[in-house]
């Protein structure tokens, strides 16, 4: 594949991937039965403040994009706009899903909302921009500090989930599918959408007479 057209693959991935992120957790919040850690985090905030909860994802994004300054990560294009417009698309969600109180329609609203939450990590992922604020976090701490990446997610997740439960947030079963499901979710669909690196073609060496 020629070097532009994987460099426009890797742009479309990146858009929808962020796109769709958006769309996927909002569907999980809808679906009232439990979120994210993050999202946790998210709802008590807006609970307390009423700023809504795609401000308020853009704005932890870029408190959690100012931890990564003493931990010498350097962002990426994908980090940034991950920042700029994972909470917009989700906010748009919210306006037109419903939040829903059938079990069936709970169920089954969750359960999209996770597999578009997994593709949509697949896109963006394997479109080679930058990690996500919150993945880089993890990724620096174990770079900087040499603490183990499940041992520092599992440290930060718990910590925001716990602030979140606190200040009102979401916990629920869906947050535990959610940290059981997504890993292995994820793991599924990112190496069928890793964009490859282009490939310089091989100069002929023309033997001399």
């Amino acid at each position: 594949m020629a070097p532009r057209m994987i460099f426009a693959r890797r742009v479309t991935q990146l858009l929808v991937g962020l796109f769709l992120y958006g769309v996927g957790i909002a569907l999980i919040v809808r679906a009232a039965i439990g979120v994210s850690p993050w999202d946790v985090l998210t709802q008590g905030i807006d609970n307390h403040t009423g700023l809504g909860f795609g401000l308020i994802t853009n704005l932890i994004g870029i408190v959690v994009l100012l931890l990564w300054i003493p931990i010498r990560q350097k962002p990426g294009i994908g980090t940034v706009l991950n920042v700029l417009l994972v909470g917009p698309s989700a906010q748009l969600t919210l306006w037109v899903v419903p939040e829903q109180d059938e079990l069936w329609a709970q169920v089954l609203v969750f359960a999209g909302g996770l597999a578009i939450v997994a593709l949509a990590s697949g896109l963006y992922i394997g479109a080679r921009f930058g990690p996500g604020p919150r993945d880089g976090l993890m990724t620096g701490l174990h770079s900087r500090f040499g603490i183990r990446i499940w041992i520092a997610r599992t440290a930060v997740e718990v910590t925001v989930l716990l602030i979140g439960w606190v200040l009102g947030g979401n916990v629920g079963i869906g947050t535990l599918l959610f940290a059981v499901l997504i890993g292995p979710m994820v793991g599924v669909v990112l190496p069928r959408l890793m964009v490859p690196a282009a490939i310089e073609p091989q100069r002929k060496e023309v033997p001399i007479p």
